[in-house]
């Protein structure tokens, strides 16, 4: 039996942020609708017509010179950062175990800011993780330019027509000097996660078949597409649709303590184990609790609170599962952010 490993995306799984969304609501005019549109025209771009090269979650590179225009540096993002990391509630107990069993990484959409907040805020090791590389301070902006993207956020508020969105950032902001920041930002989403991953079995020396990958949205379907074609394990945390498609495991829970549950069956028996787990949950809670697999410091922790709702996805009950976890996700999370892609 190979070592296995615990991969997690951050928002969603761990955190109730979504990052950008905030920071756009904190600095840009109107910004939590400005950013509603957009990422929903990163989702069209990336799962409608996938157009070549383009990575879901692109919204952050493409917020870049509003931030700016707004007057977002890297010093004011950490500071809102820091100040604003929602922990799910149990989410530091299970990072501190899962990474005290497993090599355990964070590969993570967001911004480094916020994720060197999130790790001194838990204690997770910030060199295992993974995220979008932020530079606000490589370029300075003009201020002919700083009125002409604050011209163009309102164009797309009041207009947020899809070929307005693709003329203003594929036409007119590369012809402006704040394009190079714009340029510099890689984000770590979708293709982006799976290259993360496939970056951490190089370097630890471990095999795809002994990956745990937990996620969300849109950013994580390549990676939880890569754990199912590889034997791993893959789970939805209150996910979307875009991630319960992908994923085998659909997770429905206020409290963390289920990915520790989960984890540490997978490190201890391994995928088939995990599999019987759910099927014996689903039939019986309590029961499926109190068996062997289960460690009883983790299933007593599990039985103080309300019970999470744990299924394997089939394609017979997809559309029902996508139902009631979407629902969860955004009562967990608010409607703005349980609804982005």
């Amino acid at each position: 039996m190979g070592k296995k490993f615990f991969v997690s995306d951050c928002e969603g799984p761990i955190s109730i942020n979504d990052n950008a969304f905030e920071l756009s609501g904190h600095f840009i005019e109107n910004g939590e609708k400005f950013f509603e549109i957009v990422s929903r025209y990163d989702d069209v771009l990336a799962d409608v017509l996938k157009r070549t090269g383009y990575n879901a979650g692109s919204t952050l590179k493409l917020i870049v010179p509003f931030l700016k225009a707004y007057g977002a540096t890297n010093k004011n993002i950490i500071d809102f950062s820091i100040e604003n990391v929602h922990l799910i509630p149990g989410a530091e107990e299970t990072l501190k175990f899962v990474n005290s069993i497993m090599p355990s990484f964070i590969v993570s959409t967001s911004y480094d800011h916020y994720i060197l907040a999130l790790c001194n805020k838990t204690g997770f090791p910030y060199d295992n993780t993974y995220s979008t590389k932020l530079d606000m301070d490589y370029k300075d902006i003009e201020p002919k330019e700083i009125e002409l993207i604050r011209e163009y956020r309102k164009a797309i508020v009041d207009n947020p027509e899809f070929e307005l969105l693709d003329k203003i950032f594929w036409k007119r902001i590369p012809e402006l000097k704040v394009a190079a920041l714009m340029d510099i930002v890689k984000p770590t989403g979708g293709e982006g996660k799976k290259e993360a991953v496939q970056d951490i079995i190089s370097r630890y020396k471990l095999k795809a078949k002994d990956l745990f990958y937990i996620g969300d949205s849109i950013t994580d379907v390549q990676p939880l597409r890569f754990a199912n074609d590889n034997g791993g394990i893959s789970v939805s945390f209150n996910g979307n649709e875009y991630a319960l498609k992908e994923a085998e495991i659909a997770v429905m829970a206020e409290n963390t303590t289920i990915t520790s549950v989960l984890a540490d069956i997978f490190n201890r028996y391994g995928t088939d184990n995990v599999f019987e787990f759910v099927v014996s949950y689903n039939e019986d809670p309590k029961k499926a609790l109190e068996s062997r697999f289960v460690n009883q410091s983790l299933a007593n922790k599990l039985m103080v609170s309300q019970l999470p709702q744990v299924k394997i996805i089939t394609c017979h009950d997809i559309e029902s599962i996508i139902d009631k976890s979407s629902k969860f996700r955004k009562k967990l999370r608010g409607e703005s952010i349980g609804g982005l892609g």
